[in-house]
């Protein structure tokens, strides 16, 4: 039997979308599942990783992007009832009552299983985004190449 392929592309940067999309794809990885996970635009917020930002050859719009947005998963706001933090505060409150993982734990998961993670090309450069400044796993590629491979996935998703 051909193993079966998923693909997620993940386009929000809030924390419960991102934390929905990291546990299919742990969950998916799991029950053998190929899984690729395709980010762009705010998407992208989920896998910056917060020790390597630089406002070095960036221009001033760059510059704002950078330090008015997430810096990375532990930043990331709710989708709704946020409430400036309250909200994200109160649902890791619950998660933590369920003795239940938190969002970085699914992402370092993702990152341990070597789910592919892949950055939308276009969408860093727009953002004045540089390479280096993601998690090393982040391969940067263009969007025909994620057509590519969501076309050839059993599964497509976009978050």
């Amino acid at each position: 039997m051909e193993q079966k392929r998923m693909n997620l592309l993940m386009f929000s940067g809030d924390y419960d979308k991102a934390m929905a999309g990291l546990i299919l794809a742990n969950s998916a990885w799991d029950i053998g599942v190929e899984v690729t996970m395709f980010f762009a635009f705010w998407g992208l917020f989920l896998v910056r990783d917060p020790e390597k930002m630089t406002l070095e050859d960036k221009t001033l719009y760059e510059k704002l992007m950078t330090w008015m947005t997430p810096k990375g998963p532990d930043e990331l706001p709710l989708s709704k009832m946020n409430y400036s933090g309250l909200g994200k505060w109160m649902l890791n409150e619950m998660i933590e009552d369920q003795e239940a993982p938190r969002l970085i734990h699914f992402l370092k998961g993702a990152r341990k299983k070597n789910i592919k993670f892949y950055g939308c090309k276009l969408s860093v450069e727009i953002m004045g985004f540089k390479p280096e400044e993601f998690l090393p796993e982040l391969e940067i590629i263009e969007a025909q190449t994620y057509l590519r491979d969501a076309l050839e996935s059993d599964i497509q998703l976009f978050i």
